[in-house]
């Protein structure tokens, strides 16, 4: 369908169409679209799209289709002006690209395209796409307890957040450090107070991530926490740069069982007296007192890989957990290393772990890198070692939606 058919249909209203330089270029893509919509979309090309989205034609558009290739690279600037004129009318936008640069790729979809498919298309792609992009918005993640920036010394009732690896490397402590300091930092006036405890009694690396010194009061307040009172708790921390507060590890590797239940429910009680916010790195062993973890925890994030250990090991937890009648519907699994954008076969393993498990992983969090293994051996959040890092983005915008879900939670109060 043309872009005269487009202004002159008498027909039922489009809900999409693709904008080119040359449709007949990407023959796929019309049978693809032909497929799914039938007669309900039309062609424009580059020149005529952004007049088109203010025409009453274009009102009831969902979407539409970009399709590029690599003579289209110097019409960078008008093609990221039809993104964003699209974005301004609530029309969706799927890339959908052959023989582009990387480089031009990822200034368009940072401009807002929606989703990207590659050209040619593979089968079954382009009703995928617009199948997600008909999917409604994610619920926020549930939590309780929000955060008050009135709340007073000692009596700040603080959101609970633990992160537990299912195998080892997932980075559970990447994501424990570098939350706890993304929520600390993330406003100057009035910041939460934030505090990160490392429970992995013997194989904690927080004070290693952050080069801090392990304090041997660590032991004795772990080990007497009936006599434990505020002075103790503010003795056995130590602070990282004057805004993130640090129980470490003891200097010693101790018996996972040397503390109880009730010992670790004292400390987490006085912890969330004193902060905003709590992040607790547990180890990835289960111990007795995991389970009071569990069940103070708001958010409880659980670490994994896209391999088979971490998928036999999440069946095993879940198993676990659902014998004991704990609250396994806590768990907020986090995929580290997650697919890129681009990445289509990891896409589709990653919901093939999904279905298979019988989980929904809510966070996606991209491979960092060098540059994260070397954050960790200078002992600095990826934020101070390197901001731009996609894992730290992806951090720091984890960070954002936990504390906006705490402050709308907070105003509705």
């Amino acid at each position: 369908m043309t872009s005269e058919a487009i202004m002159e249909s008498d027909l039922s209203p489009l809900v999409a169409c693709t904008i080119s330089r040359d449709v007949q270029n990407f023959d796929l893509l019309i049978e693809d679209m032909e497929a799914a919509l039938g007669e309900s979309w039309g062609d424009l090309g580059f020149a005529e799209a952004k007049a088109f989205f203010n025409q009453p034609e274009a009102e009831a558009l969902e979407f539409v289709a970009i399709a590029i290739d690599e003579s289209d690279e110097e019409k960078l600037v008008m093609l990221g002006e039809i993104i964003e004129a699209s974005k301004e009318k609530g029309i969706k936008v799927i890339l959908i690209a052959e023989d582009v640069s990387p480089a031009a790729l990822h200034q368009l979809l940072r401009q807002g395209a929606d989703e990207f498919v590659p050209y040619p298309l593979p089968e079954g792609e382009l009703m995928a796409a617009i199948a997600r992009l008909q999917e409604p918005e994610p619920e926020p993640m549930p939590m309780a307890a929000p955060v008050s920036a009135a709340a007073s010394e000692g009596n700040r009732n603080g959101v609970l957040i633990a992160v537990h690896g299912l195998a080892g490397g997932t980075g559970a402590t990447t994501l424990a450090v570098n939350l706890a300091w993304e929520l600390c930092t993330i406003q100057k006036e009035d910041a939460p107070k934030v505090c990160i405890i490392d429970l992995d009694l013997q194989f904690g690396a927080v004070s290693t991530y952050l080069d801090l010194q392990r304090r041997e009061a660590v032991y004795e307040m772990l080990t007497d926490t009936d006599g434990m009172d505020d002075d103790v708790f503010k003795q056995a921390l130590v602070g990282y740069e004057d805004k993130l507060s640090v129980l470490t590890a003891p200097p010693e590797m101790l018996p996972l069982d040397l503390i109880s239940s009730e010992d670790v429910n004292a400390v987490l009680d006085m912890a969330r007296r004193h902060f905003d916010y709590v992040v607790v790195d547990m180890p990835s062993t289960l111990v007795s007192w995991s389970e009071a973890v569990l069940n103070a925890a708001h958010v409880y994030f659980a670490t994994l890989e896209l391999d088979m250990r971490s998928a036999q090991n999440t069946l095993r937890l879940k198993r676990a957990l659902q014998a004991e009648e704990l609250p396994v519907e806590k768990l907020r699994y986090a995929l580290n290393r997650g697919p890129k954008f681009t990445d289509l076969s990891g896409k589709s393993r990653v919901k093939l772990l999904e279905e298979s498990l019988d989980i929904s992983i809510e966070v996606q969090l991209p491979d960092g890198g060098k540059p994260v293994v070397q954050a960790a051996d200078h002992g600095m959040p990826l934020a101070e070692a390197a901001a731009k890092n996609p894992l730290r983005k992806e951090i720091a915008k984890l960070a954002a939606s936990i504390h906006q879900h705490g402050q709308d939670e907070a105003q509705a109060a």
